[in-house]
């Protein structure tokens, strides 16, 4: 079965500027209205015109970039109304992302949730120096070494080339350098922490607090986990438990992908600021089709 895959992207992608020419339509223009009443700060303008510093911040930057996902979505159906999917993903925060979309949350729940998880991601980031740092071309068994010599994690499992691995600040200058010495490329990325890792606990138990509020409904269409690698349970509560999971636990894009490839999935629609998960996708299968819709542009050059 050919099937069409929706992906939503993850933190990083942020761009000033990202959604405005979205907002020619009024109704997609109301879902920047509706976000800022329920952040209580100016969203679109930070969305519209930055500064960069500041959409960077994890509780500003997690709900921009779901709002921008989210207007690039409606304003793709209104274009493709016939169009359907039969499988979402997200990377990390885009995995919320594909599961308001698929119905498991609404629109104002999953803001109070992201607002919250970077918050509380950006305090466990404070509380200790820590990092990520992206390795290419490593083997199973080359990673594993780096890991157990540097005392850091592998966080996102992005594709058969590319794991970034997360830890405590020294860990990753360690793991640069045992990374130089096999030989491996590396970089060191400029985040903000240690992010889907064990270091990310605190954030975790405080975000557990939120999601007893929050009320979540089996997804209309099957959900990439990035915990397992397989689609969601149909049950709201371990869907729940593995979204929690996944703060301090790896992403496995790789494994998602592959499932869904395995599943029929043969074009990918990105969207969402930027084309890092297009990207990752060609990595993992050549013969997958990707589109990404992030604005106007874009979306006019998609044809089905």
């Amino acid at each position: 079965m050919r099937e069409r895959i929706c992906v939503f992207a993850g933190q990083g992608a942020q761009t000033p500027g990202m959604g405005k020419d979205l907002t020619t339509d009024a109704e997609i223009a109301a879902l920047f209205d509706r976000a800022n009443g329920v952040l209580g700060f100016d969203l679109a303008k930070l969305c519209f015109e930055g500064p960069a510093e500041e959409l960077t911040k994890s509780n500003v930057c997690q709900p921009a970039i779901f709002v921008v996902s989210v207007a690039a979505f409606r304003a793709f159906q209104k274009k493709f109304p016939d169009v359907t999917f039969q499988m979402a993903g997200g990377l990390s925060l885009g995995e919320w992302t594909a599961l308001h979309m698929a119905g498991a949350l609404g629109f104002e729940e999953t803001l109070r949730v992201l607002e919250a998880r970077g918050r509380f991601m950006q305090e466990a980031c404070e509380a200790q120096p820590s990092g990520m740092i992206s390795v290419m071309g490593a083997s199973d068994a080359q990673l594993d070494e780096i890991c157990a010599k540097a005392g850091i994690y592998k966080a996102n499992i992005n594709s058969d080339s590319q794991v970034v691995l997360s830890g405590a600040r020294g860990g990753v200058v360690q793991a640069e350098a045992l990374c130089k010495e096999m030989g491996l490329r590396a970089i060191v990325l400029q985040v903000a922490g240690a992010f889907h890792s064990p270091l990310m606990a605190s954030a975790r138990e405080k975000l557990a607090g939120v999601l007893e509020g929050i009320t979540f409904n089996v997804p209309d269409i099957p959900v990439l986990s990035n915990v397992t690698g397989a689609p969601h349970s149909a049950d709201p509560g371990a869907v729940k438990e593995a979204m929690l999971r996944q703060v301090t636990e790896s992403v496995r894009w790789l494994d998602c992908i592959r499932g869904a490839i395995a599943a029929g999935g043969q074009t990918f629609v990105e969207f969402g600021p930027g084309k890092v998960l297009s990207g990752l996708i060609k990595r993992i299968s050549k013969d997958a089709a990707t589109l990404n819709v992030s604005d106007i542009a874009t979306l006019e050059a998609i044809t089905f």
